[in-house]
């Protein structure tokens, strides 16, 4: 155990035959446990106090393990949250430069988490209500009662903490045993584990408690099948009270001889409840392959411009504004000019070019947001656009526009873009106002052949209060690589071209500060 942060846990685990499902390999169940208890380790290091399990994120088994290889598990704490009804905890100070980028993206992790459900509700109110059975040759039909399973376990001490309250490990645990009971009553085979949906637990449960662990399988697509698993508790004496603990929704697949995902039955939903059920689960399949697709793949193997839609706009801001904060977070800066009071840094790494480049502006730090976070205004002081029309206000904090260039391509036609732009204000002290921009694609304004369509793949501004009027001004911009040769050619123009550009940019700043203040007041 141990580390720079003083919240690690280091975790080994050999797997033993005990620990392993009918095919020697380590159970999903148990490394789930040793998942919880190496997290809640790390927070109660944090927290000085005893910490349950509240939430999780999405969990994808990719990688199969065998009994006698060692499992190595680490946990720290990437950021503190505070709320009305818990323990007050103390913020957490990042130290290197790979946690203060897991410290500044967690903010963007806990926000996903809590619209998952307007999302999914989201989702669900723009597609037919009807539900529509999905037709494959020569399938096998099976009614989703026949997948149903219910079953009750007794919480002891070995499955609970110290103060009594069971493991969040352990009921994930119980859960993935029905789950994959009921999801074999379908394929008659052995299935697999492939992903659990994120879900957070809503009480806790304590020795004594008995959990009635119910799971039925809610659709079968062509190679996978969502199960669903409700959790509830009771006590001898108020048997028949039930308190809801949680409920999941797992991924499962059925591997053939060569490894491959073998096609699955259909199911026939129940009318009503089990209709409700098949329905939101093509939802989620939606949302969950959006999210992994933009979220969990590394920031290089996302497209410059992804298709936006109403299921994967909270993936696409989410991955916005934490593209920007990895690149502040970065080490290794170095400074390429110093022009007055503008600074420009270049950070070098793998196939791109990043540059950020800063000034002390005379302007409060929600001013500036404020300003800066609208693009229709940006040609008041950026030569390079032309105009920025506003294609859709998403909500409060995420907007597309659609921008036109005065920049010639390489075609010589002036180029267009269409931008996701995601604000976000401070999370707590210290944190910097964040207007990320991003590329996407929307069907209502494809390329064109009077432009040509360009792309970003990372920028933005991060604004930090130095004081009550003055803050620190910086623009990032990471280049892509076809930008590359451009850059290597063009450095000191570049650079003279980014500093007249920044200063263009304070006296805009500075000349509508004072009417933005006048504007607030009269509101």
């Amino acid at each position: 155990m141990g580390g720079h942060n003083p919240t690690e846990v280091q975790m080994s685990q050999l797997v033993l035959p005990c620990h392993s499902n009918q095919h020697g390999e380590l159970s999903a169940g148990q490394l789930l446990k040793w998942i919880d208890t190496a997290a809640c380790l790390s927070a109660e290091r944090h927290a000085g106090c005893p910490c349950v399990t509240a939430s999780m994120d999405d969990i994808y088994f990719e990688h199969t393990i065998s009994v006698g290889q060692v499992v190595n598990i680490k946990a720290k704490v990437n950021r503190a949250f505070n709320s009305s009804m818990e323990v007050k905890l103390k913020p957490l100070i990042p130290q290197t430069e790979e946690e203060k980028i897991e410290h500044s993206i967690a903010a963007e992790r806990r926000r996903m988490r809590l619209v998952h459900k307007d999302t999914l509700k989201d989702l669900l109110t723009r597609s037919t209500s009807n539900t529509e059975m999905e037709t494959r040759d020569g399938s096998v039909v099976v009614p989703a009662e026949k997948t149903r399973v219910e079953s009750v376990e007794l919480v002891l001490p070995p499955h609970a903490n110290h103060q009594g309250n069971t493991f969040g490990g352990q009921i994930m645990a119980w859960m993935e045993n029905v789950a994959t009971i009921a999801a074999s009553r379908l394929c008659h085979a052995h299935p697999t584990l492939r992903a659990i949906e994120m879900f957070h637990f809503r009480g806790p449960s304590q020795v004594g408690d008995r959990l009635v662990l119910k799971a039925i399988v809610n659709n079968a697509f062509k190679n996978s099948m969502e199960v669903g698993v409700c959790t509830e508790a009771y006590d001898q004496e108020m048997s028949v009270s039930r308190r809801h603990i949680n409920s999941a929704f797992m991924t499962f697949v059925v591997l053939d001889e060569e490894g491959q995902p073998r096609t699955l039955p259909m199911v026939v939903p129940q009318p009503g409840d089990g209709e409700r059920r098949y329905r939101e689960a093509s939802a989620r399949k939606k949302i969950r392959l959006d999210r992994k697709y933009v979220v969990s793949c590394k920031q290089t193997e996302v497209p410059l411009s992804v298709p936006w839609d109403q299921s994967n706009k909270v993936y696409l801001s989410y991955n916005n504004v934490s593209a920007l904060k990895t690149l502040v977070a970065k080490a290794n800066w170095v400074l390429a000019r110093e022009k007055e009071k503008v600074q420009i840094y270049t950070l070098e790494e793998d196939k791109f070019l990043s540059f950020r480049i800063e000034m002390l502006v005379h302007i409060s730090a929600s001013q500036a947001f404020s300003l800066l976070s609208d693009l229709r205004r940006r040609h008041e002081w950026d030569s390079h656009y032309e105009s920025a029309e506003l294609v859709q206000q998403v909500d409060e904090d995420d907007a597309i526009y659609h921008v036109l260039s005065q920049t010639l391509s390489c075609e010589n036609k002036p180029q267009d873009f269409v931008i996701l732009a995601s604000r976000r204000k401070p999370c707590s002290r210290g944190d910097p106002y964040v207007v990320a921009f991003r590329s996407v694609t929307l069907p209502t304004h494809p390329a064109s052949t009077t432009y040509t369509r360009g792309e970003t793949l990372c920028s933005g501004f991060c604004v930090w209060p130095e004081s009550e009027e003055m803050s620190k001004v910086a623009y990032y911009n990471q280049a892509t690589p076809g930008y590359l040769n451009y850059v290597t050619t063009n450095v000191v123009g570049l650079s003279s071209n980014f500093c007249a550009t920044f200063e263009a940019c304070e006296k805009f700043l500075l000349k509508n500060k004072d009417d933005l203040i006048a504007r607030l007041q009269d509101l």
